[in-house]
């Protein structure tokens, strides 16, 4: 009989034994790769769960919530994600957030995909001081290095980012 460890082995009738996969640390794979893909409902409080979902999820790759990188991916998570709820919902539609870790690159691509291709992102500019809103892709601009958007097949649009990360604590 198998113990009850939280982990599964099981045994053939010839007595060969089949062990889990191992588990890599930080959750990341071999080659220093971790890839976190969810879907949220385009609401805000949507947005705010898949900022909370990045930040845990970029703690088991070993980034601390207080770090800068931490911080800086929180961000623009977001802000693309405020937007997709902003700008890009549809009704019954949800938003999806994809965040890869490509340690060997040392970087995070962050993607916030939404159903509506019509309300496309526009150049990032800091508006006036006195206006409320539409700093959001301005400081996408500063944390990240590269962004940018992309029609999604079928439907919607895909805004992206990278931002540069440090080797991670332990190596890759």
């Amino acid at each position: 009989m198998a113990s009850m460890t939280g982990t599964r082995t099981t045994t053939a009738a010839d007595g060969w034994q089949e062990d889990p996969p191992a588990r890599r640390g930080f959750g990341l794979n071999g080659n220093g790769y971790g890839s976190l893909s969810r879907q949220f409902p385009s609401t805000p409080q949507g947005a705010q769960e898949a900022r909370h979902a990045v930040v845990r999820q970029l703690g088991q790759w070993g980034f601390g919530p207080m770090a800068d990188v931490s911080c800086a991916v929180a961000l623009v998570v977001a802000e693309l994600a405020a937007n997709a709820v902003r700008h890009g919902s549809l009704p019954g539609r949800e938003f999806a957030v994809r965040v890869d870790y490509e340690g060997a690159a040392s970087r995070f691509r962050i993607e916030v995909s939404d159903a509506r291709l019509g309300r496309t992102p526009g150049e990032a500019v800091l508006p006036p001081a006195d206006q409320e809103s539409g700093r959001g892709l301005f400081l996408v601009e500063c944390l990240a290095s590269r962004w940018g958007w992309e029609p999604r097949n079928p439907v919607g649009k895909t805004v992206w980012a990278e931002v540069a990360a440090p080797v991670r604590p332990g190596g890759p």
